[in-house]
């Protein structure tokens, strides 16, 4: 049996609408078993002729891929390991190679069985930890030395109901010892994960037929790619008010990694994005409403009931516990508060200022262009309105207020961009080149056609670098690789989140199916799928890879390469790329901020190999304070070397902190340090400034052969 793939558990776009009806706990009833409709018999049918025949990898269902969604089934429902016995395994076994021919039939009869009996096995658990938590709590000795293991992939199914009991009495262990060094008070933990249990039994007890006819068909359905998924009439409703509300409430893309409320994405500009602490990856615990209310603890909870929390009217405040992602245990908690807001248009628009890179005595003036969405007014544009709003229309006349104010070159900052309209990215790319394609996109019956700039007209010449990360993905994965591959600019940052796939959405007897039909590639033949946009200049990553990107998601289509198109090459970027990388090298090898960065990444792999965590309290919080220890000296070194006042300790005062902002119409120290030590940025206008310098020394030197 395949090993569970952890990256599959924490998928970061696009999943959105499987994960309404999934949380690690699931909802239904034991005293009678689930079975499937004859309109859930006609929707299958339909959905496996669609996959095989509509489907960009172009797969069979056949015994192969039977085997594998028996295991992608089993590992859906159990991915810890915690329900099943290795005996229900062996018996699932009969399942394997009949798959195939059942639901091209309309026979749901193998992956109702493996649910129901599943769902027994869940409701049995939950009502026996529920019964015996009290006693299981008290009796619990924080001075053993024993372990918790993180490492799911490997751990085995458990050979009898001892094994599991084991593995429950650890993590109930662990859930107390963590509630209890975030600052729980002891009469507080056990009502918190008593109440936690009963909810998710509450769940269990309101399954039905069409949750799990979703949970097998998108367990068929990822096996062609993480993107393609069923959706049910309820969550395609849900779906769509999702896709229509992400501007609204706080401004984040959420989803579920197992019994956890994930940070997927920020939306560019919105209430959480201007706060400024809410990160990627962040794992939401609790919800409170107002400034001062009541904590809600949310661990275990369906994604849909948490997002119905944490939205609400303008204006209103929302308060988020959250686990950082940096942090590998849950022992560490923070509180954000965010005003709820609309994310208006104009706040996404593209947005300019000048950087000043020293050079000697003089400066070099560079122009930077922030991008935060490929955004376009399409009602307007449909109207016939001579001005409607676009990026393209909003970057040509920043491009021309920047060249007027004498910039010496162009930085566009892609980060976090996720993407948008291709036709934008397409455009935009016209600003830089002259003429010519920008992409081509293959089909699943394998034709291709291209996009891109049909006529030749003026366009920005000058000096340009593209600051690109781990969050830039689609429409900026199309515009950096485009300027690449043209050697019209250098791309720096991170290597991009690689999606380079288009999906559509197919009607079925009931429901939707949500299908990946074609393929993004760059004009050089390289697809931006999987891999993404690799940088000239890499920068540290400051995201995990394992958690963000689509190579962190399981069966995602691969990356390949088509024939090239003929196009203009307007530099030879190979013959000064060595000298740039050598400047950048030797540059952030002496930079404090760099190190500073460098170290904090390193540190936090660290603590994402981590694959125990001690039970016992002692070792337990030695771990925490060697953490904090390690992250203490990693500022104070850069401290000392600015020439600052080192720390005794991070803890920041963050209610008084807070208070004074309520109270101040001055911009927050976390804006300040943001506009002021974008230490990314900076070097960004370093390797432009190294792009100016080298093209001034080959003009010299070809002057001074051509006086000679």
């Amino acid at each position: 049996m395949t090993k569970l793939n952890s990256a599959r558990r924490r998928n970061t776009l696009g999943h959105l609408a499987l994960y309404l009806v999934l949380l690690s706990f699931f909802s239904g009833s034991a005293k009678s078993a689930i079975e499937y409709t004859e309109a859930q018999r006609d929707t299958i049918v339909e959905l496996v002729d669609q996959l095989q025949e509509r489907h960009y990898a172009k797969l069979n269902y056949n015994d192969v891929l039977s085997s594998e969604h028996l295991d992608h089934y089993i590992d859906t429902l159990d991915p810890a390991k915690v329900f099943f016995t290795a005996a229900d395994i062996a018996h699932f076994e009969k399942f394997r190679l009949v798959m195939d021919d059942q639901l091209p039939k309309g026979n749901l009869s193998a992956g109702y069985s493996i649910f129901n009996r599943f769902h027994e096995r869940m409701q049995v658990r939950l009502e026996n930890v529920l019964k015996t938590l009290p006693e299981t709590i008290a009796v619990f000795d924080f001075t053993r030395d024993e372990t918790f293991s993180l490492d799911v992939e490997s751990r085995q199914w458990a050979k009898d109901q001892a094994e599991l009991d084991d593995r429950w009495r650890k993590q109930l262990k662990n859930q107390v010892l963590s509630l209890k060094l975030a600052g729980k008070a002891e009469d507080e933990i056990g009502p918190i994960i008593e109440k936690r249990y009963a909810n998710q039994l509450k769940n269990v007890k309101q399954y039905n037929s069409q949750d799990v006819f979703q949970i097998y068909a998108n367990s068929l359905t990822e096996l062609y790619d993480p993107h393609s998924n069923y959706l049910s009439p309820r969550t395609s409703e849900n779906f769509n008010i999702n896709m229509s509300l992400s501007l609204e409430g706080i401004g984040a893309v959420l989803q579920m990694d197992e019994e956890y409320t994930k940070v997927a994405r920020l939306v560019p500009k919105g209430p959480a994005d201007k706060q400024g602490d809410l990160h990627p990856s962040d794992r939401i615990v609790g919800v409170g409403q107002d400034s001062e209310g009541a904590l809600e603890d949310v661990i275990g909870w369906r994604l849909d009931e948490v997002v119905e929390l944490i939205r609400g009217p303008k204006g209103s405040t929302v308060r988020l516990e959250v686990i950082p992602a940096k942090t590998k245990s849950t022992d560490e908690r923070r509180v954000i508060t965010i005003v709820r807001n609309t994310v208006k248009l104009e706040e996404q628009s593209a947005q300019k200022e000048v950087l000043e890179i020293p050079n000697g005595e003089d400066l070099i003036k560079i122009g930077v262009i922030d991008i935060p969405a490929f955004y376009i007014d399409f009602d307007a544009m449909r109207r016939g309105e001579k001005e409607y709003k676009s990026t393209t229309r909003d970057v040509k006349r920043l491009l021309q207020e920047l060249e007027n104010e004498g910039v010496d070159g162009i930085i566009v900052d892609l980060r976090n961009n996720g993407g948008g309209s291709l036709q934008e990215a397409n455009e935009l790319t016209g600003l830089f080149i002259e003429y010519g394609p920008t992409v081509q996109i293959r089909h699943s019956s394998r034709r291709v056609w291209r996009d891109g700039k049909r006529l030749k007209s003026p366009y920005y010449e000058g000096p340009l670098v593209v600051l690109v990360n781990r969050l830039s993905a689609s429409a900026s994965e199309i515009f950096a690789g485009a300027i690449q591959d043209y050697e019209r600019g250098i791309i720096v940052g991170d290597r991009s989140f690689g999606k380079g796939t288009v999906q559509t959405l197919i009607p079925l007897a009931e429901g939707q199916l949500k299908i990946t039909e074609s393929k993004f590639y760059r004009i050089s033949g390289d697809s931006t799928q999987h891999r993404g946009v690799v940088p000239d200049v890499e920068f540290p990553t400051l995201y995990d890879t394992k958690e963000l990107g689509e190579s962190s998601l399981e069966h995602a289509l691969n990356w390949d390469q088509i024939n090239p198109v003929r196009y203009r090459r307007y530099g030879d970027l190979s013959t000064v790329l060595p000298a740039i990388r050598a400047h950048f090298e030797a540059r952030t090898e002496r930079n404090p901020e760099f190190v500073f960065l460098e170290e904090q990444v390193n540190l936090a792999q660290q603590t994402r190999d981590l694959k125990e965590l001690p039970l016992n309290e002692v070792a337990r919080l030695a771990l925490r304070e060697s953490q904090e220890e390690k992250a203490l000296s990693i500022e104070n070194k850069r401290r000392k070397a600015q020439g600052e006042e080192l720390l005794t300790s991070l803890e920041l005062d963050t209610d008084k902190d807070e208070e004074e902002a309520e109270h101040s119409d001055e911009p927050s120290d976390s804006e300040i340090d943001e506009e002021e030590n974008d230490v990314l940025l900076t070097e960004a206008g370093n390797v432009l400034a190294d792009v100016l310098l080298l093209r001034q020394e080959r003009y010299a030197i070809h002057d001074e052969e051509r006086v000679q």
